[in-house]
């Protein structure tokens, strides 16, 4: 397991999780962070870790400590990760994971332990997550819609699906069944793949012998660009949708010709240089890819990277509202973040505008989402 400390290191793990002691009020607000930077998902982690260095050191005059863990993907290792972030650390927040099966794992630690907990990977925030759970990525239903919405346009009457045979997989194709079958689509195929999978030939044959008029790909990540590829490579000639979960100039490096022309729901800071300068997203988005670009290049922009991004823009928020009633280290500080997310309303980042609720936990709304393709090698708005 490899870390990431961008201040104080912490000491081994505590694997159990005991009740809290009443801690005593420290001088900073200690962040812990669980992602993912090796494995499969790395991808998606990387960038999440990268954003980091772009946030602010500290918040209300307080300053920050964050504490960063990798955890492959793993939800065992998130688990660990996050136990440590509540027994050894003392966190005042915790964020993670870069994917969506450790990121509820670290949800249920958040949970049962008190502390606000800002999920980086869409995930189901069931009631027993929903107290102290928000999540960053914009909403499945959300990011659907304009993909459906877009098929119905075109004319579109069957679609097959492929997608991961875990949660997030299971999040999409359920969203399909939710909102695009009522829209008037039918289901031609359905298709699964593991995300450590380096082939998906047997899928891709089902599904270019059902012909449908247009395929939905519920994967993320580098791994998204394998049923792309496989799909031109077989001779599939509809028209072909990703999720946001691919929303990366990576996908285009992988997929390369493949990639052209496919449909993309993305996050807007992927094209903030497109939206009209009243956008609340457009001067949050331009800032992180200023920076993000300037230190790793040209077109090195990410989805992922607006994640972490944005959760720091929100505690920029609700952290001074909570110093007013309470100090860091404490109990009373975390319920007080945590009515603060509450309470402040219209909070700007760059894939979104926040507007938290009790049973609103992802807090986004149309604001959050474009439509992209890919033309000559480059993200294009599809206007």
């Amino acid at each position: 397991m490899k870390s990431f400390y961008l201040t104080a290191a912490i000491t081994a793990a505590t694997l159990a999780l005991p009740a809290l002691p009443a801690l005593a009020q420290t001088a900073e607000i200690t962040i812990g962070i669980t992602t993912t930077t090796t494995g499969p998902g790395a991808a998606l982690g990387i960038p999440e870790r990268n954003a980091l260095e772009f946030v602010p050191k500290e918040i209300g005059g307080v300053p920050l400590k964050v504490i960063v863990l990798d955890d492959g993907g793993d939800p065992t290792t998130a688990t660990t990760n996050a136990r440590r972030f509540v027994t050894e650390s003392k966190a005042d927040i915790i964020m993670g994971s870069a994917l969506t099966p450790p990121t509820i794992a670290v949800s249920n630690v958040a949970n049962e332990a008190g502390i606000p907990h800002f999920g980086l990977a869409p995930f189901p925030i069931t009631p027993e997550r929903m107290k102290w759970s928000v999540a960053m990525p914009q909403p499945i239903p959300i990011m659907g819609k304009v993909l459906y919405e877009h098929m119905k346009s075109k004319g579109v009457k069957t679609v097959g699906y492929i997608g991961y045979s875990d949660s997030y997989g299971d999040l999409w194709f359920n969203d399909f069944k939710a909102q695009g079958v009522p829209m008037g689509m039918t289901l031609a195929d359905e298709e699964r793949f593991a995300r450590p999978d380096t082939s998906v030939t047997g899928q891709v044959l089902k599904l270019v012998a059902a012909n449908p008029d247009a395929i939905l790909v519920g994967a993320s990540g580098t791994a998204a660009a394998l049923p792309q590829t496989e799909l031109r490579e077989r001779g599939y000639q509809g028209l072909i949708y990703q999720t946001h979960g691919a929303a990366s100039m990576d996908f285009i490096r992988i997929a390369g010709k493949a990639a052209e022309g496919v449909l993309m729901a993305s996050g807007p800071v992927m094209d903030p240089e497109d939206q009209p300068d009243e956008a609340a997203t457009k001067k949050p988005g331009l800032a992180l890819n200023t920076a993000y670009e300037g230190k790793y290049g040209p077109n090195s922009r990410s989805q992922f990277a607006g994640h972490s991004y944005d959760a720091f823009e929100i505690l920029k928020r609700v952290i001074p509202t909570a110093l007013k009633t309470a100090k860091p280290g404490t109990p009373e500080f975390r319920e007080a973040i945590r009515q603060a997310l509450l309470s402040e309303r219209e909070i700007a980042a760059s894939q979104g505008v926040y507007n938290f609720t009790e049973k609103d936990r992802y807090g986004l709304d149309d604001r959050s989402r474009i439509l992209l393709t890919v033309k000559n090698g480059k993200y294009t708005l599809v206007k």
